[in-house]
């Protein structure tokens, strides 16, 4: 792993897009794993900035999200796809055509989940996942288990992941209990990995996921046997780690 340690949040997502827009100036046509949650926010924002500055450019790039909700449309403002349009792909020029998302509408999950990771598949495999981290140690919607999964399924959020997303809707019953995600073979896979965290409340799965046994009880533990994972966090977020 390469650690990297910063002051805050803006510095934080700094970094996080040097290293994304350092792949897409090396490969144009590379395949961006994306990540949602407010802890990505800030990288999306630079990488438009660098867009904007004629830096790096998305013509060729081609995307796949970690997770969709189960029962929204993708035009329903707390749908991962709308997410994604807001907050990153109606700001560059990307081709949507080289956008994917899982299908929250789908209700045959062994249907949706095969078509995923066919579409995975057929990019290539992911040359960079951008990962956030939950504060059980989740990664994409993978919630602590008795076993790590393996390909894109359907998962039954924890009131853990419920209750930190309840601040995004009107109020914690309107969360979808269930959501399509990456599995972790699927993102164990990709050629390279970015972890980003920030905050206090991500103290302890920070160190759980570094200095802890690989568990699946901490989702993103695995991270550890991975030959290339760059991890980028601020000081709170890391305060246990530096202690």
């Amino acid at each position: 792993m390469r650690i990297y340690t910063v002051k805050d949040y803006d510095a934080m997502s700094a970094k996080a897009a040097e290293i994304i827009a350092a792949q897409m100036i090396s490969k144009p046509n590379s395949v961006l794993g994306l990540a949602t949650g407010s802890t990505p926010i800030g990288t999306y924002q630079n990488l438009i900035k660098k867009y904007n500055d004629g830096i790096i450019d998305f013509s060729e790039i081609r995307t796949a999200n970690l997770d969709e909700y189960k029962g929204l449309t993708p035009d329903h403002d707390q749908s991962y796809a709308y997410f994604m349009r807001t907050n990153l792909f109606d700001h560059v020029n990307i081709d949507m055509a080289n956008t994917n998302i899982p299908n929250g509408l789908v209700e045959d999950a062994e249907e949706e989940c095969k078509r995923y990771d066919a579409v995975i598949d057929a990019l290539g495999g992911v040359d960079l996942q951008l990962l956030g981290i939950g504060n059980n140690g989740h990664i994409g919607f993978n919630e602590p288990a008795e076993a790590f999964a393996n390909g894109t399924h359907s998962i039954k959020l924890t009131d853990n992941t419920i209750e930190a997303n309840a601040r995004f809707f009107a109020s914690k019953d309107d969360v979808p209990k269930y959501a399509y995600t990456m599995g972790i073979r699927n993102i164990m896979q990709a050629k390279a990995i970015l972890l980003v965290a920030s905050g206090e409340a991500k103290a302890d799965a920070m160190y759980k996921t570094i200095c802890g046994p690989i568990t699946p009880e901490v989702p993103a533990s695995i991270l550890q046997l991975h030959s290339n994972v760059f991890i980028v966090a601020d000081e709170a977020a890391m305060s246990k780690v530096n202690k």
